[in-house]
């Protein structure tokens, strides 16, 4: 096994089939979180199996070759603990939370569920229409629909574009032996983490994972193209709705890239808090809307700079006015008290995540996908402190001059969709 050491509390060990155990112990806890990541998502489904990742994650808690569902549910509530699972554009992850003591328990349940799910086929039956459900409730969302527009505007036809819930029709239709091809196709040892905070005995969790995924076959890298950044504008009408729904964005860096950190406080100095630029203009002293934000998500391959906001459709002609000129006035100058407030707002949302063992977990995942190690909290302190005014300036310079992608989805009558359009083509 190689280990690495990344902050004093933090180590990952490597099995011989490339399954990492990350570990951060924290021993002022009396609990434990306990997680799998496996990295695959929907930007590694073709379209015809888009939401394939999505029905796996649902399943497997539906049965394994030696325990039913209702014996998984029991398992893990007898010990009093929490079970969950999601799935995202780039990782499933499957999670556990309980006593300290129960943690290589945790890595041992969770191993067989991710190892050895039988799919039942009438529990597939019976999950479907749970799912359906579920994608039934997303089109109903009006944010949902948005930000699939969102993603459509940018991306085209790349996988990346793909929804996490998938299509209607994929989820009607897959089968049993379909899940099990892509299960056993993506779920290898080099896309597999398991993942562990709190006052846990390390050696005894790194035994446990080798026991519970080290006869997987060890694979290679889930790996895609990066996606190209294209921008454009797609629309959703959305009967009974009487609001508009709008997200527009701009290309941003991958996480690894060096100019990251400056579009994080870029984001965070437009758009994060009541005394932003964006909240202050447009819902304190114009009112044209009742909720807006403003983030940078990186991923490793590509990022998007968003401005996400909510409205009347009267108003969105005025939104999108006032939206370019907010970016051109931080293009032109940025205040120090705002500067300060951005730079502040920034490490006090990482101080919290730090304190937060389930997001620090995966964080630190997310940092062996992208970078192939865990970044240091120094060295994370580092790369926002390292950001100029000036560097900021330049990305709302780069955002201005490149491409717009525009997503909306409510009440969208024709000035607004005619503005909208307008915004999208720059």
């Amino acid at each position: 096994m190689t280990h690495t050491t990344p902050d004093p509390d933090t180590r990952v060990a490597t099995l011989p089939n490339g399954v990492r155990v990350l570990t951060i112990a924290l021993p002022r806890l009396d609990s434990a979180s306990v997680s799998v990541f496996v990295r695959t998502g929907s930007r590694n489904e073709s379209r015809r199996l888009n939401g394939i990742s999505h029905v796996a994650e649902h399943m497997a808690f539906k049965g394994t070759h030696a325990r039913s569902c209702q014996q998984i549910n029991l398992d893990a509530e007898r010990l009093g603990a929490e079970v969950n699972a999601h799935t995202d554009k780039d990782h499933t992850a499957y999670h556990m939370r309980g006593l300290a003591e129960h943690a290589p328990l945790f890595v041992r349940m969770l191993g067989e569920i991710v190892r050895d799910s039988s799919f039942p086929a009438d529990e597939l039956e019976r999950e479907r229409q749970v799912i359906l459900q579920e994608f039934a409730e997303t089109e109903d969302d009006a944010f949902d629909a948005a930000f699939q527009c969102f993603d459509k505007a940018c991306y085209g036809s790349h996988p990346q574009a793909q929804p996490v819930i998938g299509r209607r029709r994929n989820i009607e239709g897959f089968t049993r032996e379909q899940l099990q091809a892509y299960v056993a196709q993506q779920y290898t040892g080099a896309n597999v983490v398991v993942a562990a905070a709190g006052r846990i005995d390390v050696r005894a969790l790194v035994r446990e994972a080798e026991a519970a995924l080290g006869g997987l076959p060890a694979g290679a890298p889930n790996v895609t193209t990066a996606p190209v950044f294209a921008g454009g504008l797609g629309l959703r009408r959305l009967a009974g709705h009487s609001q508009a729904h709008v997200v527009l964005g701009y290309p941003a860096p991958a996480v690894t890239e060096p100019t990251h950190a400056a579009h994080q406080l870029a984001a965070a100095l437009l758009g994060e808090g009541m005394s932003s630029p964006l909240m202050d203009s447009l819902r304190e002293r114009l009112g044209l809307v009742y909720y807006a934000a403003c983030s940078a998500d990186l991923g490793d391959l590509a990022g998007q700079f968003v401005i996400e906001a909510s409205m009347a459709p009267a108003n969105v002609p005025a939104y999108a006015d006032e939206v370019v000129r907010l970016l051109r006035a931080q293009s032109g100058q940025i205040a120090p008290a705002q500067w300060e407030r951005a730079r502040n707002q920034i490490a006090v949302r990482r101080l919290q995540a730090w304190e937060r063992p389930s997001r620090r977990l995966e964080d630190a995942v997310l940092d062996l996908f992208a970078f192939g190690r865990v970044r240091s909290r120094a060295e994370r302190r580092a790369a926002l402190d390292a950001v100029t005014p000036r560097q900021v300036r330049k990305v709302f310079d780069q955002i201005l001059a490149g491409p717009v992608a525009v997503g909306a989805a409510g009440r969208l009558p024709k000035p607004a969709a005619e503005q909208l359009h307008a915004l999208a083509e720059g």
